[in-house]
This record gives C-alpha cells, sequence and structure tokens, in this order.
C-alpha cells in the first residue's frame, strides 16, 4: 500500500522539484502538527494567508453556520447573498473612501485580471505599467506583469501593452502618460524582499495619475487586513487607488478575493457590453461568510493596531552578525543576511527546529516573516530563538568551509 507521501509524489501536480512535503495533520492557533507528531511554529501565515491563525473560533464558526444555510447557488451577481451583502457593506464602512463596490472572486490573481479588464474597458486606453520585481499572480494577464525573463519566457508571448518603471524611483513616473489606462503596484513591494515606500511615493504616483487620468491599481493581496499594522496599507500610507485588490488574509483560511472601485468606475464593467467580467465561483458564500468574520474580529478586536508593537519586538531580538538589514512594514518581514549561502542553512535549519519561514521570489539573500497577527511576545521569543540558532549555525557550517 503507498504512503500519503508516495501517492502525494505520483498524482498530486508539483510547482517544483523541492517541495518542502510536509505531511500537515491539523493546525490550531499559531501551530501546525504533522503525522510524525512533529510541531511547528508557524512564522509565514501560509504566505500571508492565516492572519488569524489556524482554525480561528470565529471564522470556523461563521463557515458551520453558511453550510447550515446554503452553498453555491448561481453564478456570481445573479443571486442576493447576505454574507455578500454584509461583507460589502461593512468593508466600504472600514475604507471610507469612496472604495463603495465590490467585486468577489476566488484568487488574488483573478482580482488583478479583473482590475486590468476594468482599467482598460473604462479608460478606453491600453498600456498598463507595472513595477520591476513585482509579483501580481501566475494566470497568463497577472504573468505579464512581471518584469524577469527567467519565470516569464516560456510562456510568452503575454498579455500586450504592459510596461516597466521600478519601484520608489520618482523619475520614471514620467512613463505613465495620456496612453495609460493604469499602473498596477504593491504599497509594499513583497517578492523583492519586503521593500516599502520612500519619500511619499505612494503620494507622487497618485499625483501623475491624476494629470493624465491613468488608474492608480493597489494590490494588497499581501498587505490587506492589517499585515502592516493598519487594516490596509494605503491608509497607513496615506493614499487612495481608483482599484483596490484584496486576498489572502480575506478569509481566513478560505479562498476569496476582490477587486473594490468606486461604483462609477466598476459600472464599466456591467454594461456596453454587460457581463465584462464573470465568474463562477467568486463570492462563494461560505467563503464570504468566513471573510466577513474575519473583518469583524480584526476591527472588534483591533489585533492589527499591535502589530507595530510587535513588529518592534521581533526587529529589537533579531540581532546577528549574519544579518545584514531587516525591512519591515507592520508583521511583513525581509531579513537580509550578509551572504547569500547563508540562506538555505538559516531556511532549513530553522524548518528543522520547528518554525515556518520562507524564501522571496525576487531576492536571494533574505528569507520572508509573515507570521499570523495574533502571535504572542512568548511565541515572538520562541521564534526568534529558533531563528537565531539557525544563523548560528549557518554561520558556523559556512565558516568551517
Amino acid at each position: 500500500m503507498p504512503s500519503i507521501r508516495e501517492l502525494y509524489i505520483n498524482h498530486v501536480a508539483q510547482t517544483s522539484e523541492i517541495s518542502m512535503m510536509l505531511e500537515i495533520e491539523r493546525a490550531e492557533g499559531m501551530y501546525m502538527y504533522t503525522t510524525d507528531g512533529k510541531r511547528y511554529l508557524d512564522l509565514n501565515s501560509g504566505i500571508s494567508v492565516s492572519s488569524l491563525g489556524h482554525r480561528h473560533p470565529n471564522v470556523i464558526n461563521a463557515v458551520k453556520d453558511q453550510l447550515d444555510k446554503h452553498l453555491h447557488t448561481m453564478v456570481y451577481g445573479e443571486h442576493i447573498h447576505t454574507p455578500q451583502v454584509a461583507f460589502a457593506k461593512l468593508l466600504t464602512e472600514v475604507l471610507a473612501n469612496g472604495l463603495d463596490s465590490v467585486y468577489y472572486l476566488t484568487s488574488g490573481t483573478e482580482a488583478v485580471e479583473g482590475a486590468m479588464k476594468l482599467a482598460r474597458k473604462y479608460t478606453g486606453r491600453y498600456e498598463i505599467i507595472a513595477c520591476s520585481n513585482a509579483y501580481h499572480g501566475s494566470t497568463m494577464g497577472s504573468e505579464s506583469l512581471r518584469s524577469d525573463d527567467e519565470f516569464t519566457r516560456s510562456f510568452l508571448p503575454g498579455v500586450p501593452g504592459v510596461r516597466h518603471i521600478d519601484f520608489n524611483d520618482e523619475d520614471q513616473l514620467a512613463k505613465i502618460d495620456e496612453n495609460t489606462a493604469c499602473i498596477i503596484l504593491e504599497p509594499v513591494q513583497a517578492e523583492g524582499g519586503v521593500k516599502p515606500p520612500k519619500d511619499n511615493y505612494l503620494q507622487k504616483v497618485r499625483k501623475r495619475c491624476n494629470e493624465v487620468g491613468a488608474l492608480m491599481i493597489l494590490d494588497e493581496i499581501q498587505t490587506g487586513f492589517g499585515r502592516t499594522g493598519d487594516i490596509f496599507a494605503h491608509k497607513k500610507y496615506d493614499v487612495i487607488p481608483d482599484i483596490l485588490l484584496m486576498g489572502k488574509a480575506m478569509g481566513g483560511g478560505m479562498p476569496v478575493s476582490a477587486f473594490v472601485a468606486p461604483k462609477e468606475i466598476m459600472m464599466a464593467l456591467a454594461k456596453k457590453p454587460m457581463l465584462g467580467h464573470i465568474t463562477t465561483f467568486g463570492g462563494h458564500p461560505v467563503c464570504v461568510a468566513a471573510a466577513l468574520a474575519t473583518l469583524e474580529t480584526l476591527t472588534d478586536e483591533e489585533i492589527y493596531q499591535d502589530v507595530r508593537r510587535k513588529e518592534e519586538l521581533i526587529r529589537s531580538k533579531l540581532k546577528h552578525p549574519i544579518i545584514k538589514e531587516v525591512r519591515s512594514s507592520g508583521l511583513m518581514m525581509g531579513v537580509e543576511l550578509t551572504r547569500r549561502k547563508y540562506l538555505k542553512h538559516v531556511v532549513n535549519h530553522t524548518i528543522k527546529n520547528g518554525a515556518l519561514i520562507d524564501y522571496f521570489l525576487f531576492n536571494n539573500k533574505s528569507f520572508r516573516l509573515a507570521p499570523p497577527l495574533i502571535i504572542n511576545d512568548d511565541q515572538i521569543d520562541e521564534g526568534c530563538n529558533i531563528l537565531l540558532a539557525a544563523m548560528d549555525h549557518a554561520r558556523f557550517k559556512y565558516t568551517k568551509r
């Protein structure tokens, strides 16, 4: 009888040849447990998904309650589902900035695709500008926004009309002109190793878009729902986009995403022609019930308001000779090491000793820290001690060579 691991290798599609292959049996709060009984402290949140930890009781109860009512009934936009209405009402109250129309989808990359279509439809323009070293998803349109040839060359040609500028380089903002439908960017660049905006960069992007009539799309799929220390990063950095993208932490562990815009802009998808964007499972009532419980928990318990204190606590503990720099925006952190060869030793030793961290796509000297926002001070101590021991190990191993 083949083992689960063997069946996984033989029949579940792989995304790389170096999967961690941890056999997760259950997860609760800050911890995951494998079938061999080992416990792992989650310092990754499934790439910023499990911001309330695993199986938060409010999310679980909301899912169970909706299961007793109904599941899917009709493609999105045809039936009125109470969770969709309730979440949209609460979200627009939290945003309070004119972004008052919510289009539900299932994944972050779908939100990107929908926003790209909306920008072209609303403006009647063709060109889309994205930032170098950004990641917005892996469907064809989202993939076309990537600047790196290593990832994209096997799938060319991509969606035409995409140009790139460098994040935080205000001199390149002149490339946004009267031909530009939109610029899409993250308020904090994630896969480049966590790079926050500098010198009011986002406000300068906003100003340039206003000057030429282009739309500003902010991808908050990773930064949303408290990750950076405010409920959304655009509030932290004091800028209002034309279209806001969200996903990952939105569902408290359930698959749901959305793009949000003023109703005037969003209605461009509903007419001339109608059905400009459609989806079958977007806004699934069980997933949106989980999203509503997540947003209610974040706002009622104000978990995100303690994020910046925890950020500073982690930064104060991560002092080591092989750390070159710690970049952060709330509990979204990139720890850059002095040598590239240290990285795999730190990541592997950390996982071996019971804490989960991960790499970045576009920074080969840094590892990612994005723990659930519910992490407490004792768990911060636990995680930092494991990380520092891993750095000792990496330094010793590399020095021996």
